[in-house]
């Protein structure tokens, strides 16, 4: 396994890391005991960057977590977030981000972990209605009383970015980043390598679209939150289907898997970004895992980049309410 650091001043991390979320939630039906095994097989494997949130169930995915580390913390870097709020309406998405909200977060979060410091703790969405400095210096206080080691930001705008760091140096940014996702690169990016701050790519595979194995809605099982999302709506599904087509002849062509040469194309935008694909299954961990050996060449990555220019993939990231979020 390869390791890459996480800003200029961060800790080494494994250059792939794990999304647990949809172990929990989001992507069709619950298999604790196999994402059990896919975590296991991750840590063997030395994947040690593994990521979730409070959200995530709500709860349960931190629960699930922090029983796959039991024993073995030492070889964990154990990312988690807080400040997106739920309710007993599914379709209710909040944020908060005041003091006293960020301690009984991360007061919670180590209980369900079972951990006595989270090594990377993310603000998850920020909140307009608190000012970012007294969320980050509330986050610094956690760290200064060894609860925290590093701190992060979600979805942050580069406004944003710098005022949190001014208040506490921020070690990572974890955004949204892959071929059909590359709004990053509009002004977030660069802010982060001018402060020296990580960027943590989520949803590489384009939330699975980019593995080619998704030939329409039906794939998709029942309860799966990609059935209401934008980008896998009618007309929309069959635009981003004809842009995976150029990535499936390039896996062709080199005899690896679309998915793979998806992560490969994120691993090669610098040193300084960590893609976190998500599985629940030790197949597809195995899988992604093999992107590491896949070397793109200048004229390769320059034909994904036509055929995926930016704001090219059909239909917003998320819903309207979720979109509200992004780029505070």
């Amino acid at each position: 396994m390869r390791h890459r650091r996480l800003g200029k001043e961060g800790p080494l991390v494994s250059a792939l890391g794990l999304g647990c979320m949809g172990m929990s939630e989001f992507y069709g039906a619950r298999d604790d005991a196999e994402s059990l095994a896919t975590i296991d097989r991750a840590l063997e494997m030395g994947i040690t960057l593994l990521d979730t949130a409070d959200v995530y169930g709500p709860f349960l995915n931190e629960e699930l977590v922090g029983k796959a580390v039991r024993g073995r913390r030492e070889g964990v870097f154990l990312a988690t977030k807080f400040g997106i709020l739920r309710s007993d309406d599914p379709r209710y998405r909040g944020v908060c981000g005041k003091a006293d909200y960020v301690r009984s977060a991360c007061e919670a979060s180590l209980r369900r972990l079972g951990v006595e410091v989270i090594d990377l703790y993310y603000q998850h969405r920020v909140d307009p209605e608190t000012p970012i400095e007294e969320t980050v210096g509330a986050m610094a206080d956690l760290v200064r009383e060894g609860k925290v080691r590093f701190i992060g930001l979600s979805e942050a705008g580069p406004g944003t970015i710098r005022r949190a760091h001014a208040v506490h140096p921020v070690t990572a940014l974890q955004s949204e980043y892959s071929l059909w996702t590359r709004d990053p690169e509009e002004g977030t990016l660069q802010v982060c390598r001018e402060l020296g701050i990580g960027f943590v790519a989520y949803s590489p595979l384009g939330r699975g679209f980019l593995t080619g194995r998704l030939r329409s809605l039906e794939d998709l099982p029942e309860g799966d939150y990609r059935r209401t999302s934008p980008r896998f709506q009618g007309e929309n599904f069959r635009k981003n289907l004809e842009l995976v087509t150029r990535v499936e002849a390039m896996a062709r062509e080199k005899n690896c898997r679309p998915g793979q040469i998806a992560l490969a194309w994120v691993l090669s935008r610098g040193e300084d970004v960590v893609p976190i694909f998500g599985t629940k299954r030790r197949t597809y961990l195995e899988e992604n895992a093999g992107a590491l050996d896949i070397e793109l060449t200048e004229a390769e990555r320059s034909l994904l980049e036509e055929a995926f220019p930016i704001h090219r993939a059909a239909g917003a990231r998320y819903q309207e309410v979720m979109m509200g979020f992004l780029g505070r």
